[in-house]
C-alpha cells in the first residue's frame, strides 16, 4: 500500500515536471520562429515639394458672337464644332437696306459738293465786284457764311458715309478671336437683333488654356515665398480625376489678391499649351502646384508609415536583423511614396509588409516573395541602385 503511494506521488511530480519544461519550451520556440516581412530601403532622391487641389478647366478666353444690327440671317459659314480663326467669316446679315442708305448718303454729299463748288464761285465774283462798288460788304459776308456753310454739310456728309460704311461691315460677322466654335444658336433665315441675349455661336480658346483652382489659406505664405523665390513661374501639373494620367505641364499665371473669407481658400490660375486638346473647357482635374525641388529628400514606401496614438512611425530592421519601432515626420504623402522630414538616413531598412505581426526586438526574413520579386527586378534592370527616381520625382522630371 506504501509502496503504491509512493509510486503514485512520483508519477505525478514526474508529470507537473514535463509540463512545465513543455509550457517552457513552447514560447522559446515561437521566439526563435522569426517573422516573414518585406523591406524596402531608405531612399535619398530628387522630389518637388508641391501643393495639391481639385481645378476646373476654363477657356483662355471665351465670346459669345452677336450680331451688331438688325436684320434677317442670310448665311452661316461656319461648322459646328470647327476651329475658326481672328477674322474668319462666320455669318452674313441681309445688306440690302444697309447699302441703298449709304447710296443715300453718298448721293447727299454729291449734292453739297456742288453746292459748295457753286458757293465759291460765287464768293471769288463778289470779292471781285467789292473792288469795283458793284457789290456790298454784306453781300461778301453773306456768301462767306454761306461757303463755310456747306463746307460744314459736306463734312457731315462724310461723316454719315462712314457711319453707313461701319453699319454695312456689321452684316459680314467675323471671329474676335481664334477658337473653337460650339453649337450653332440661330439658323439661317431668322430675323437677328442687336439686342438678342443668346448670340450666334460661342468661341472659346482652348489653345493654349487655363485651369482654375483654390488652395488652403495656410498654404498661401509657402505659395508666396516660393513665387519670390524663383526667377520662372511656379511650374502646374493637371491630373485626369481617376487615372492620374498627366494631362498638361503648365506655369502658374495668376495668384488672387485676395483670400475668400467664406471658404478659407485663395483662388489660383493655371495657364498650358494645349495642342492636343487633352484638357477641356468644364473638365475637373487634379492640381499640382510645384514650389520647389528638394534633391535630397529621404522617400520609402507609403506603405511603410504606420500610425499610433503618439504619431507617425515606421518599423526599421537593424544590421542584427531584428526589428525596431522608429518614430518619423512625414511631410508630404502622394503617388505610394511618403517623403521624411526626420527620424530615417539613408539606407536604413524599413518594413513595407508584414508589420502586424513584429513587435520590438523580434527577428525578421525578407518573404521568399519579395526576395524573388527582388531578384527579378535587379536582374532585369541590370542592378538598379537604390537612388532610382520614385514616381513623385518621374512626374516630376516629365513635367519639366
Amino acid at each position: 500500500m506504501i509502496v503504491g503511494i509512493c509510486l503514485l506521488v512520483v508519477a505525478v511530480v514526474l508529470v507537473w515536471i514535463w509540463l512545465r519544461f513543455a509550457n517552457d519550451s513552447k514560447p522559446s520556440a515561437r521566439a526563435a520562429a522569426p517573422v516573414k516581412v518585406t523591406t524596402s530601403r531608405v531612399r535619398e532622391q530628387d522630389v518637388p515639394v508641391f501643393r495639391t487641389g481639385v481645378g476646373t478647366v476654363t477657356p483662355l478666353a471665351s465670346v459669345t458672337v452677336k450680331p451688331r444690327i438688325d436684320g434677317q440671317l442670310d448665311r452661316v459659314t461656319f461648322v459646328e464644332g470647327q476651329d475658326v480663326k481672328a477674322g474668319q467669316l462666320l455669318a452674313e446679315i441681309d445688306p440690302r437696306s444697309l447699302q441703298a442708305q449709304l447710296a443715300q448718303v453718298q448721293a447727299q454729299k454729291a449734292r453739297d459738293q456742288a453746292q459748295l463748288v457753286n458757293a465759291n464761285t460765287d464768293l471769288r465774283r463778289y470779292t471781285s465786284l467789292i473792288g469795283q462798288d458793284a457789290a456790298t460788304q454784306q453781300q461778301v459776308d453773306t456768301q462767306k457764311a454761306l461757303v463755310a456753310q456747306l463746307e460744314a454739310a459736306v463734312q457731315t456728309d462724310e461723316a454719315q458715309i462712314n457711319y453707313a460704311q461701319v453699319q454695312l461691315g456689321f452684316t459680314h460677322i467675323v471671329a474676335p478671336i481664334s477658337g473653337r466654335v460650339g453649337a450653332r444658336l440661330v439658323d439661317a433665315g431668322n430675323i437677328v437683333h442687336a439686342a438678342d441675349p443668346g448670340g450666334l455661336v460661342v468661341i472659346n480658346q482652348i489653345d493654349p488654356i487655363t485651369v482654375l483652382f483654390t488652395l488652403p489659406e495656410q498654404d498661401f505664405q509657402d505659395i508666396n515665398h516660393a513665387l519670390h523665390a524663383s526667377a520662372e513661374p511656379l511650374q502646374v501639373v493637371a491630373l485626369a480625376r481617376e487615372s492620374k494620367e498627366t494631362l498638361g505641364n503648365g506655369k502658374l499665371i495668376l495668384l488672387n489678391n485676395q483670400i475668400d473669407t467664406t471658404t478659407g481658400t485663395v483662388q489660383l490660375k493655371g495657364s498650358f499649351a494645349n495642342p492636343g486638346h487633352a484638357l477641356w473647357p468644364g473638365q475637373y482635374v487634379n492640381v499640382r502646384l510645384v514650389l520647389r525641388h528638394d534633391p535630397h529628400a529621404l522617400t520609402v514606401p507609403s506603405a511603410a508609415v504606420q500610425r499610433s496614438q503618439d504619431g507617425t512611425f515606421v518599423w526599421v530592421v537593424g544590421a542584427d536583423d531584428k526589428a525596431a519601432n522608429q518614430p518619423v515626420r512625414v511631410g508630404q504623402n502622394q503617388d505610394g511614396v511618403a517623403v521624411i522630414d526626420s527620424g530615417l538616413t539613408a539606407g536604413q531598412r524599413v518594413v513595407v509588409d508584414g508589420q502586424y505581426q513584429l513587435r520590438v526586438g523580434v527577428a525578421v526574413v525578407e518573404s521568399a516573395r519579395a526576395a524573388g520579386a527582388a531578384a527579378s527586378a535587379a536582374s532585369a534592370g541590370g542592378g538598379m541602385s537604390t537612388g532610382t527616381a520614385s514616381p513623385l520625382a518621374a512626374a516630376n522630371r516629365s513635367g519639366q
